[in-house]
């Protein structure tokens, strides 16, 4: 699985953890080993731009994510019957100063903020939402267990 980051956002975070807990939780939601993820890591004027461009919001938030619209042999448990090409999944971007906000309201640190936002976009990507409560009570449930399993393996 190859994971590209680039870090714009002008504040050093953690990018190897970032990527690690990306794959972790790529790998545990079965997806297939030739997919690509790509992962953006910017600062707030720009957040700000992306949201108000592709989600119709003002300021910026803390986490978007892009999934590639067609369907893709990145998506869902790998078979053998899959062809050996490799597909980008989608693009995730990262805010590091509204995380580090968030974190402070929610009594832990920005790392850790990150790396929820992480498995957070990467179930946007696999196509979860929280946009009704049956869809959010799976959503966070998934994203819990993925961010603990991770945990207990670092």
């Amino acid at each position: 699985m190859s994971i590209e980051i680039a870090n714009e956002s002008g504040i050093d975070v953690d990018t190897d953890a970032i990527c690690d807990v990306a794959r972790h939780a790529l790998s545990e939601m079965k997806v297939h080993p030739l997919a690509d993820l790509s992962i953006l890591v910017v600062d707030m004027p720009y957040m700000a731009e992306l949201n108000h461009r592709w989600m119709g919001s003002e300021g910026p938030t803390d986490v978007l994510a892009f999934p590639m619209d067609e369907l893709s042999i990145g998506r869902g448990p790998s078979n053998d019957e899959e062809p050996a090409a490799e597909t980008l999944l989608g693009d995730i971007v990262l805010c590091p100063e509204v995380a580090a906000k968030q974190a402070v309201t929610a009594g832990h640190s920005t790392a850790d903020e990150l790396h929820m936002l992480t498995v957070h976009g990467v179930l946007h990507i696999l196509g979860y939402d929280h946009a009704e409560p049956d869809e959010a009570k799976e959503m966070f449930g998934l994203q819990g267990e993925l961010l603990k399993s991770w945990h207990r393996n670092s």
